[in-house]
């Protein structure tokens, strides 16, 4: 039976791929909190899909680096909703250095942002969901992290970590009836890839991405999938690739 989702939280939900999750669900008649550090994005998408007069969407503005912050937010977002029952980790940032170029601030934010704060706040989710032996958590990870990557190597460092973070924690809750998914997109258009010099050719819309995404999270079972499913073929062509031909790509 398909997963139905009535009350969700996104966070990184004022752009990309997380603002048209938050659209999608809406027009299904979800209630949907929004959170983001940009607080005039997040008005706009939220005064946008309210005048559709669909779901309700909340915007909450947060830095996810402020850690401690999230327990509070959460716990008030999860009461203006009502409950919770999907809680979707959208959040991230991308740096694609020059050569010659090791930038640590750079590199520490894309942990801290990508990994750090997706550790915040999936255990917040994980632990509510263990208790009411239900709940969908969704982390937005990337066929990037399938492999350190010489061109974005804190970006491709960052999904890795977050894979394995939600492969760790879909094993702890799975016995709960928690369903824990893992998606790992190929490339989106979105703000964060339209600075690439190269566009590949089986770019998706945010869109298209996103439509793959909740179809993902309602089949359950806690699946870890590439979106879309093509990229794991790609994925499979680069596990097996010598590292000695894969650091002269530039991948």
């Amino acid at each position: 039976m398909s997963l139905r989702f009535q009350r969700a939280i996104i966070v990184g939900g004022s752009s990309g791929m997380g603002a048209e999750l938050a659209r999608q669900l809406s027009v299904d008649g979800a209630a949907v909190a929004i959170v983001g550090h940009r607080a005039d994005e997040l008005a706009q998408v939220a005064g946008r899909l309210n005048a559709a007069g669909k779901g309700r969407v909340i915007p909450a503005t947060h830095d996810v680096r402020n850690y401690d912050e999230a327990p509070s937010l959460f716990e008030r977002l999860v009461g203006d909703l009502g409950g919770l029952d999907l809680l979707v980790y959208a959040a991230g940032v991308m740096f694609v250095p020059e050569d010659g170029v090791y930038d640590f601030a750079q590199d520490r934010a894309q942990m801290e942002i990508n990994v750090v704060g997706g550790m915040a706040w999936t255990n917040i989710a994980a632990a509510r969901f263990e208790a009411q032996r239900s709940g969908t958590i969704v982390g937005l990870s990337s066929i990037a992290g399938e492999r350190g990557r010489r061109t974005m190597p804190g970006y491709t460092t960052s999904k890795a970590a977050l894979t394995a973070w939600l492969e760790a924690l879909r094993n702890r809750v799975a016995r709960y009836g928690v369903n824990v998914v893992t998606v790992k997109p190929g490339v989106v258009d979105t703000a964060m890839t339209r600075d690439l010099v190269r566009k590949p050719p089986m770019m998706i819309s945010a869109e298209r991405a996103a439509s793959l995404i909740l179809a993902t999270a309602r089949r359950g079972g806690s699946p870890s999938a590439f979106i879309p499913a093509r990229w794991g073929l790609v994925a499979l062509v680069l596990h097996h690739l010598p590292s000695s031909i894969f650091r002269r790509l530039d991948l």
